[in-house]
């Protein structure tokens, strides 16, 4: 080979200003087989005498030649040799040039020499002399490589092949992306050619790669670029300053982690949830596979323990709340997330629990004899995904012990360390604060939810008279209650109470005193007393609560007052007898779509004090929909009460649908954002009984009409089909007709009432209170009451202006 084709000169400034770069190969003898138009220039010998001479003839000082040989025996195991030498022209003059030397491979395996040279036009002097700078770039330990405008490496330094584990024979001649294929690298060739093209260095871009000295662990470089220029303004290349930055880059991802783990973690008061969060947040960025296991009476916010260890062999119930993998479906895991998790008597888990400190096994140990030995599956699974390093890490919080948090390695992933473990014990405790905060909600909750499910009624049921549905949204979405309430309350004469109530405040204390209303209303529902006069007793409960929860300093403890909607509908005279206090107005819908809001008085509310009430008695034909609520179902800060009163009736004008079905119509044009008030619906539809199942008859007011009672009741039961309570019903009516005779005043009146059970009445036109008396042995009178309440499942007497009604019931459906 006589000749090679001249190439942009690939030496840069590191090594002192040069211009005219040339370039010769040698073979292994030491003889020139290559010469290119540049070294003509710089040395004056054109190819045909200087292809086949000995290199060595060409160097100015005999010296040269020794050191030169010397060099390329050491170089023949390295990337080769550089430094300033003087070369002979052919004029007879000296030039100083820099040579460089790098080992090629040549036919049947022979070493031969890349060299080049250019001359040193302004050498540099003093103590940092041009061999200086070359042992300075070879020494550094940061990663230094030149490449030429092809991006070919055509020097390196030895820490880089420190860095990344390739050597420099592997390198030299080579781009980056033939050594280390991938996109990292491509990004930073793509940088490279940036950098040659615009002459601007890139300080700082970092890239990942896997060294070949560290294959299981992923490390980070930061890389600046700068491009090569000659004196003449020629680009030769780009030179590439590397430095590993995987520790630092390991801290900061850290600290971001853990910034991200206090807006990923908690997100709920959800216990479950949470472990879930703890779990995604760290695969795969700590872990390839990570459990995370609570006591079991966490999730339902009970009390957890300090110690949580095995005493006498026994292992607190775990169950799983969080589990993630780098495999898709967790394949590693024996259970699925909210189930129990088997925990072994004698294990890490259980000295983890006991002791409280973390556990850390860098090498898991699989072999014969280890507490693997005692739970296969377990160590089934551990073979299968190659699992090879474990850590376990107490969850525990304001002193009490919640669960474990397992994470694991598998594959090819670097072993655990004692920095990794350190830095899941942080992790797993900032997720513990939230953990034991969600515990201690649901405890709260559940208390609360306790306190709203004795509170409210949990099954309504109209009877006879109406079939009913409610719906019933907190503004208190933390506690889940409030101050509203709403009741169905079975009365005498297959009658029936609608209550709807809205009591001042929410939370805990508006619950509390809400059931106290609840209550009461309850007691005087039971009284049988008209709507008005109820409302005026309840008025007077109300204050007796305020004067009770006044502290010493004479300030209410809670805020007192309420508004109240209490009806009384009768199936048989289809009749519904109202009265309220403060509260919205009803809204009734008839049977063929036609919306009405009664004109009823609305009163002040509960707790004012010197309040009166009227009560207004409306006809509902059956079939006719009763609406009761509270304002916060209808109130808007935007409109009027009186449009949400009117949309509510517009919603509801669908006689064919279902009560069930109104109600969540009703709810789903709430807003979604926190109510403003406590929102309350309460529908009735009523029913009416046939004249079929009443039988009514007045009788005169002398003793012989207790047999004629007798026998008109005996053959109604008869037309019913309920003979088999006749000999009951006839002591029953004999009794009470017997009392309204002796203590009562005429007119006389027995009306039997037939629909889930049979009402036994008997109303006559006295006030006086009839008294169950237990009669002594030896009295003759005074049991009549008393075996009236023994053969009845109910018995009562409500009031009328026109007199009194003395009542009992019996069940029906029994044999």
């Amino acid at each position: 080979m006589a000749r090679i084709e001249e190439t942009r000169p690939s030496t840069g400034r590191g090594t002192g200003p040069t211009t005219g770069a040339a370039m010769a190969v040698v073979d292994a003898d030491g003889s020139v087989i290559a010469w290119t138009r540049a070294a003509q220039r710089l040395t004056g010998h054109p190819a045909a005498e200087a292809v086949g001479r000995p290199a060595a003839q060409m160097l100015a000082v005999p010296e040269y030649a020794e050191k030169a040989s010397a060099h390329a025996d050491r170089g023949r195991s390295g990337d080769g040799w550089s430094g300033i030498v003087g070369l002979r022209r052919r004029d007879g003059s000296t030039v100083d040039a820099h040579l460089r030397a790098c080992p090629l491979a040549g036919q049947g395996g022979r070493t031969q020499w890349l060299v080049t040279a250019a001359e040193v036009t302004d050498a540099v002097t003093g103590p940092l002399s041009v061999a200086g700078v070359e042992a300075l770039l070879s020494g550094t330990p940061i990663g230094i490589v030149v490449r030429d405008p092809d991006l070919r490496c055509v020097w390196v330094n030895d820490a880089l092949a420190l860095q990344d584990g390739i050597p420099r024979e592997k390198r030299l001649g080579r781009r980056l992306t033939e050594v280390l294929p991938g996109p990292e690298t491509e990004s930073v060739e793509a940088v490279m050619r940036q950098v040659l093209h615009t002459g601007t260095p890139m300080i700082d871009h970092a890239y990942r790669a896997w060294p070949a000295t560290d294959g299981r662990q992923e490390h980070s470089f930061s890389t600046s670029f700068f491009r090569l220029d000659d004196a003449q303004g020629h680009t030769l290349g780009v030179c590439v300053m590397s430095v590993d930055v995987t520790d630092r880059q390991r801290a900061r991802e850290r600290l971001a982690l853990l910034s991200e783990a206090g807006t990923r973690i908690g997100t709920t008061l959800d216990v479950m949830r949470t472990g879930q969060e703890l779990a995604d947040l760290v695969v795969p960025r700590v872990a390839d596979y990570v459990t995370v296991d609570l006591v079991d009476s966490v999730p339902q916010g009970e009390e957890s323990l300090t110690r949580l260890g095995a005493p006498k062999g026994h292992v607190p119930a775990f169950r799983r709340a969080g589990v993630a993998s780098i495999h898709e479906g967790t394949p590693e895991s024996l259970w699925a997330r909210g189930d129990p998790v088997f925990v072994p008597t004698s294990s890490p888990f259980t000295d983890v629990l006991t002791s409280g400190r973390s556990h850390l096994e860098p090498v898991l140990d699989t072999s014969l004899g280890t507490w693997l030995d005692r739970d296969r599956e377990r160590l089934d699974k551990i073979r299968e995904h190659r699992m090879h390093s474990m850590m376990i890490v107490p969850i525990h919080a304001r002193g009490a012990v919640l669960g474990v948090a397992v994470f694991v390695r598998m594959d090819d992933s670097a072993p655990f360390e004692a920095d990794d473990l350190s830095f899941a014990e942080e992790l797993v405790a900032r997720a513990a604060l939230s953990l034991d905060n969600a515990r201690r909600y649901v405890r709260e909750r559940t208390a609360s939810l306790a306190l709203q499910r004795n509170l409210l009624p949990r099954h309504l049921t109209g009877g006879a008279a109406v079939e009913v549905a409610s719906r019933y949204l907190p503004s208190d979405t933390h506690d889940g209650v409030g101050g509203d309430w709403f009741d169905v309350i079975p009365l005498s004469g297959a009658r029936v109470a609608l209550v709807v109530g809205d009591v001042v405040g929410h939370g805990i204390n508006a619950a509390a005193a809400m059931g106290r209303l609840r209550a009461a209303v309850h007691t005087l529902a039971n009284l049988d007393l008209p709507p008005d006069e109820l409302l005026a007793h309840l008025d007077d409960t109300i204050w007796r609560l305020a004067d009770e929860e006044t502290d010493i300093h004479g300030r209410a403890t809670t805020e007192a007052g309420a508004t109240c909607l209490y009806a009384v509908y009768d199936p048989v005279t289809r009749c519904c007898a109202m009265a309220r206090a403060g509260h919205p107005p009803p809204v009734v819908i008839s049977a063929q779509g036609r919306v009405t809001i009664p004109d009823l008085p609305s009163g002040l509310p509960l707790g004012v004090g010197q309040a009166s009430f009227e009560a207004v008695e409306l006809e509902l034909p059956e079939g006719s929909v009763l609406a009761l609520y509270t304002d916060g179902l209808v109130e808007r800060r935007d409109e009027d009460i009186e449009a949400g009163m009117h949309r509510l009736g517009t919603l509801l004008a669908q006689p064919d649908r279902a009560l069930e079905e109104l109600c969540s119509a009703v709810l789903d044009t709430l807003p979604t954002k926190a109510l403003l008030d406590d929102a309350t619906l309460l529908l009735a539809r009523t029913r009416s009984l046939s004249p079929a199942q009443v039988a009514c008859w007045n009788l005169p007011d002398e003793p012989a009409a207790v047999a004629h009672a007798r026998a008109l009741a005996t053959a109604r039961l008869t037309e019913w089909g309920l003979e088999r309570v006749t000999d009951t019903t006839e002591l029953i009516v004999s009794e009470l007709v017997t009392n309204a005779i002796r203590h009562g005043a005429a007119p006389i009146t027995l009306r039997l009432i037939r629909h889930q059970v049979l009402v036994c009445e008997v109303t006559d036109a006295s006030d006086t209170v009839p008294r169950l008396r237990h009669a002594r042995v030896t009295d003759e009178g005074g049991r009549g009451l008393f075996l009236v309440s023994q053969l009845s499942s109910r018995r009562g007497t409500r009031y009328s202006p026109a007199g009194k009604t003395v009542w009992a019931e019996q069940e029906i459906d029994a044999a």
